[in-house]
């Protein structure tokens, strides 16, 4: 028994470090960048751009971390971008952390991104801290036949999840998950303390965020 409690601590100490590192504001965009080019060149490229196409704002998350030894965690940082008629506003910046029990062994890299589909989604990246599920609906996001008729809990999801990942997770769940906006980050990358939904107010013409702008124009035209 004492072993297995000190491999478990040896598990949580070398995840803690890892997984947890934060990162910059700029970091996170380039890897966004990447996330969504790999969805560009996607063979379902044009139910995802389809989708996205609809959404009031896109949430991205190129590295959420999940570990688990008995105990499982999760941690990620990303960035939303608002949507309408055509234009981008933001980047906000935000933090989505939860935890499960269980008897997995494995720590897992995935990356996300979010179609939110109505304003109460959206609003779920504004709050301190946001409970994904029940009120604010997530679901996974609808693909193939799928994407051409919903379910009832799509229906009624504010935001549809898709993952890309590698490891020794089956799959992954963000019921639980909490999401808070990450003021660290906004100050980083607007040069002073901004709320989240001030910063999805304004217009997305800084040239930091152009190549992920790009990028996410080209994976909405594939749609069908």
């Amino acid at each position: 028994m004492k072993k297995i409690l000190a491999l478990a601590c040896l598990f949580v100490c070398v995840f803690a470090c890892g997984a947890f590192a934060t990162e910059s504001a700029q970091q996170v965009i380039a890897e966004a960048v990447g996330l969504v080019q790999t969805a560009v060149n996607a063979g379902d490229a044009a139910d995802l751009g389809s989708t996205l196409r609809g959404s009031y704002a896109v949430a991205i998350v190129p590295s959420m971390f999940k570990g688990g030894f008995v105990f499982a965690g999760e941690y990620g940082e990303g960035l939303i971008l608002r949507r309408e008629k055509g234009k981008w506003y933001g980047p906000s910046f935000y933090n989505i952390s939860g935890g499960s029990f269980g008897l997995q062994i494995g720590v897992q890299s995935i990356s996300l991104l979010m179609a939110v589909i109505n304003e109460k989604g959206v609003r779920a990246f504004m709050n301190s801290r946001t409970k994904l599920g029940g009120d604010i609906g997530i679901v996974a996001g609808p693909v193939g036949r799928r994407a051409e008729a919903a379910t009832d809990a799509q229906a009624k999801a504010s935001i549809y999840s898709y993952s890309m990942s590698q490891g020794l997770f089956a799959g992954l769940s963000l019921q639980g998950s909490v999401v808070s906006v990450s003021v660290k980050r906004n100050k980083e990358y607007w040069g002073k303390k901004i709320a989240g939904d001030d910063a999805l107010k304004i217009e997305a013409k800084d040239e930091k965020i152009q190549p992920l702008l790009k990028v996410l124009d080209e994976l909405i035209a594939k749609a069908k």
